[in-house]
């Protein structure tokens, strides 16, 4: 009788993520979609999503709100079990703006992930003041007329990444601390 032999699938890649179609879907994606998402998104603009660069876009993913830089690094230091220097997560954190998978939020000199690199978009961002979550939504109608402002005043636009601070309904409900 001939030997039995196991067959163990060894680093099988994930199926191909499918790009949302829903513009009001409010995120309702799971973090490792979108991770194989934006990977397949890099490999079919001629880009890697490297270990590294991966590694802070599922940090920036289990945070769920936006992150410093120093706070990536500490967080890879413990991942790692290794020092991480800080111009490697800023280089990481660059390349992933570049691609539009990460957007910095200015006012906390932080980043999020987008939830919807597949498609151009500007960023909305609402940041809860008192738990620091942030949501991002989509809303052609802000997009069209910051666009139309634009072109009156003879404007390019290169990034647009909107801010709105304020509380979100859970901390509305919890009321004051």
């Amino acid at each position: 009788m001939p030997p039995q032999h196991k067959v163990i699938a060894i680093n099988t890649p994930p199926a191909k993520p499918r790009p949302c179609t829903d513009p009001d879907c409010r995120g309702r994606h799971a973090p490792a979609e979108r991770i194989a998402l934006a990977e397949s998104l890099c490999a079919a603009r001629g880009n890697k999503l490297t270990t590294l660069r991966r590694q802070v876009l599922e940090l920036l993913w289990e945070r769920r709100r936006p992150t410093g830089a120093y706070e990536l690094i500490e967080a890879l230091k413990r991942r790692q079990a290794r020092q991480v220097a800080p111009p490697t997560v800023y280089r990481a954190l660059e390349f992933l703006m570049s691609q539009g998978i990460v957007a910095k939020v200015e006012s906390r000199n932080a980043y999020v992930p987008c939830l919807h690199p597949e498609r151009s978009h500007d960023c909305l961002l609402f940041i809860c003041a008192g738990c620091g979550a942030s949501t991002e939504l989509e809303d052609s109608r802000i997009e069209r007329l910051l666009a139309e402002d634009a072109a009156k005043l003879g404007f390019s636009m290169t990034r647009r990444v909107l801010e709105v601070a304020g509380t979100c309904g859970s901390c509305v409900a919890a009321g004051p601390r």
